[in-house]
């Protein structure tokens, strides 16, 4: 009986201690960040008035046969805006450190 009693203190300490180093993960700050970003179906004006001039306009993609429409992607600091046409159909979130598991860079 007295082990039980002294297990139970120290498992909720461990508990306790465990808490107070949690880092942000990766979906969190995923929420957070896409909550700011722009939304599907806005256009390029809408973007760019809202959010400002890109970093840098990327080399279209696509193109090639008539039924792959082009692809323009626009790079922001916390993340890549994907266009077809004039319209938004994908907005993905930048690593916010080179340590962080994430989705890939852009390829240029």
């Amino acid at each position: 009986m007295s082990r039980r009693a002294l297990a139970l203190p120290l498992i909720a300490l461990l508990g306790l201690a465990g808490s107070a180093f949690a880092d942000t993960l990766l979906i969190e700050r995923s929420q957070e960040q896409l909550a700011a970003a722009p939304t599907r179906g806005q256009t390029t004006a809408d973007v760019e008035a809202r959010f400002g001039a890109p970093q840098q306009k990327l080399e279209p993609r696509g193109g090639q046969k008539r039924q792959w429409p082009v692809i323009h992607r626009w790079v922001y600091p916390g993340f890549t805006v994907y266009f077809e046409k004039s319209r938004v159909i994908d907005v993905v979130l930048n690593k916010a450190s080179a340590e962080e598991i994430g989705p890939k860079p852009p390829i240029r």
